[in-house]
């Protein structure tokens, strides 16, 4: 049965967008007016490298079972949908219009589940130790998440690393690592069932008789999507420096000693959390996977683009790690240097500095 979703978001979205369509779920991307007149006249298009293949698969929605259209906040009618997918960056959900459509969600009661790099704040919730934690510092407003119960807000770790090649048009995404969606469970098994369903659906599907990577795994341990943060802190907020931003492989591999000490000490963040060592994505493998990141993350490219707002998953670690009594001089050191790479825009911005 083809189920609906809408996906907020049309850039990293599209991904899983893309995923469902090939299952023969229908899909609403929500994004802005341009954006979602292009989608709708010429579909999306997602490049990503099938195993063992040299050269990328462009995949349009235009070829695949599912249905796609994309609107925008204000015209989303929520009666038809069954899921909705959180695939903005985390600053994009203070704008007035998704403030209003969030409200709406959190109204609906319709289950969220969330493939942003920041966690939601209700999904945190959900973790004991962090329940009565105050990390709103790190979210650019905190007040979104007000309305949202827990037990409706999941997360999904992003770990496949895709982007928008900037020669293209705004439909265009290409896969640079095409590794899994790893899903939390809900706390309704309702929707646990609607959440396994389009897990298996979505394993089933083959091109020209081939597997298609990019799986949606979903786990019942709430603590399986917080691997990211090891990646996130040791990889993508290190690509911010004082200078130029660097590749995420550069991040990683120009003192792999460190590195390792600083995903280790994150790694022990979530374990005292409560997380289990098999929620956890060992440093080797996410070090051989950082070889083939050539590019900064994206924080780093947005820091860089001249953005005063960026999703702060370092700040929020940070938060926790002080709260916890487990402090990081290192994680600090990177906090620090992000804050002021963004001061440095803000004050730029402020004097009509170009």
């Amino acid at each position: 049965m083809a189920r609906n979703i809408l996906i907020l978001g049309a850039s990293y979205g599209s991904l899983l967008a893309t995923k469902l369509l090939m299952a023969g779920h229908n899909v609403t991307l929500v994004c802005r007016k341009k954006t979602a007149e292009l989608i709708n006249r010429d579909g999306t298009e997602v490049r990503i490298k099938l195993r063992d293949e040299a050269v990328h698969r462009a995949i349009r929605s235009r070829d695949l079972p599912g249905k796609l259209d994309a609107t925008t906040p204000a015209d989303v009618d929520l009666s038809r949908y069954e899921l909705v997918a959180l695939a903005m960056q985390e600053p994009q959900y203070a704008n007035h219009t998704i403030r209003v459509l969030m409200i709406k969600i959190a109204e609906a009661k319709l289950p969220c589940l969330s493939i942003m790099n920041m966690p939601p704040l209700p999904y945190l919730k959900r973790i004991p130790a962090l329940k009565e934690m105050d990390l709103e510092e790190a979210y650019t407003n905190a007040q979104v998440w007000e309305r949202f119960k827990p037990g409706l807000v999941s997360l999904c770790s992003p770990d496949p690393q895709a982007f928008r090649p900037p020669e293209e048009a705004a439909n265009v995404l290409h896969v640079g690592l095409a590794t899994n969606f790893k899903a939390a469970a809900f706390a309704d098994e309702t929707h646990n069932l609607l959440l396994r369903e389009l897990e298996a659906d979505i394993d089933a599907v083959k091109l020209d008789g081939q597997d298609v990577p990019v799986k949606l795994k979903v786990f019942d341990s709430v603590f399986v999507p917080l691997a990211k943060w090891s990646m996130l802190l040791t990889g993508n907020y290190r690509c911010i420096t004082p200078h130029e931003p660097q590749s995420i492989r550069d991040a990683v591999h120009d003192d792999l000693k460190l590195s390792q000490s600083i995903y280790d000490h994150v790694d022990a963040i979530a374990r005292r959390l409560g997380a289990e060592a098999k929620d956890q994505v060992p440093f080797e493998k996410y070090a051989k996977a950082a070889e083939s990141l050539l590019k900064p993350s994206s924080a780093a490219r947005a820091v860089a683009s001249g953005a005063p707002f960026i999703e702060r998953v370092d700040l929020l670690v940070k938060l926790i790690s002080h709260q916890l009594g487990l402090p990081s001089a290192e994680i600090d050191r990177t906090v620090e240097i992000v804050d002021q790479k963004l001061n440095d825009r803000i004050v730029a911005g402020g004097s009509g500095a170009p």
